[in-house]
């Protein structure tokens, strides 16, 4: 698979000069994988602003290319965020709009953690022109190339999927009671996917609790922007995120390790999911 980056101009700093914004690699097959939350880098001169605490990155969608390797073994195309969501969240809408009505959400460029223990040093508050800079600098290239390759895959096949793959700690008290499920998929509550898509891969999932996994479908997360934007099925082009309890790969403490032990598990449950919406995708071309 060819692969291609965005790189941002301009940014110079402790040899950071043109840091790729994202990794980009196109397949022929009608998925593109999206990885918003992966993203580690935060150029220099906006981690000098921020709490030692927010420093280490704990909101960080942990390992999330290394678990879904399978990937290169497909023809999908794959685009992974090399930034932190610190630095600008892709999964939110430009204009700052909240997710979830009445609850507690996060920014489109966060100033406080999930714990909520703040990201910035005191005195060291955004403007709206450096939130305003950094839509347009982080923001925008990623959802340009999301869309460009959406339009090509509905044109090459008259149908696109898009599966935006995140991951969370198992206990998060700001968003959730209690120890979210293993397998949370959403699709904006039946807005952005084909009820029958998600009924099959709810399916697998369910499949999943004989070896010990828990699902939910539009439970607590229904999505995110990626999700509610993209997902248009009158259209064609069907979204679905999933949020992965970490609990399920990972230690979920610093220093976050990965644990081959437990990704080995949970692994192939994930690639069910996405063959299976590949497999979906072919029926409806053929149907």
């Amino acid at each position: 698979m060819p692969a291609r980056s965005r790189r941002l101009p301009g940014i110079e700093a402790e040899g950071f000069a043109g840091m790729d914004l994202f990794n980009f690699s196109e397949g022929s097959l009608p998925l593109l994988v999206s990885m918003p939350h992966s993203g580690t880098h935060i150029p220099p001169e906006i981690a000098a602003r921020m709490t030692e605490a927010a420093r280490t990155l704990p909101d960080t969608d942990w390992h999330i290319p290394q678990l879904y390797d399978f990937l290169s073994d497909l023809d999908v195309s794959i685009i992974q965020a090399t930034h932190s969501r610190y630095v600008i969240d892709l999964n939110r809408a430009p204009d700052g709009a909240a997710l979830y009505a009445g609850a507690n959400n996060t920014e489109l460029c966060p100033t406080s953690t999930f714990d909520l223990v703040p990201i910035y040093r005191a005195g060291e508050a955004l403007s709206e022109a450096e939130v305003a800079q950094r839509r347009a600098a982080y923001w925008q290239p990623y959802h340009d190339r999301v869309a460009e390759q959406l339009a090509a895959l509905k044109a090459r096949h008259g149908i696109a999927l898009l599966w935006d793959a995140h991951s969370i700690r198992s206990h998060v008290p700001r968003f959730f009671e209690g120890r979210l499920p293993d397998f949370n998929l959403g699709t904006a509550g039946g807005a952005a996917a084909a009820e029958d898509l998600l009924g099959i891969l709810t399916a697998v999932a369910r499949e999943a609790e004989l070896i010990g996994f828990s699902h939910a479908a539009n439970g607590r997360f229904k999505g995110g922007y990626i999700t509610r934007n993209y997902g248009d099925p009158a259209a064609g082009i069907h979204a679905v995120q999933l949020e992965l309890s970490q609990i399920t790969y990972m230690d979920e403490a610093p220093p976050y390790a990965f644990r081959e032990d437990l990704a080995e598990q949970v692994r192939p449950v994930l690639a069910g999911l996405v063959q299976t919406m590949l497999a979906w995708a072919e029926m409806e071309a053929d149907a």
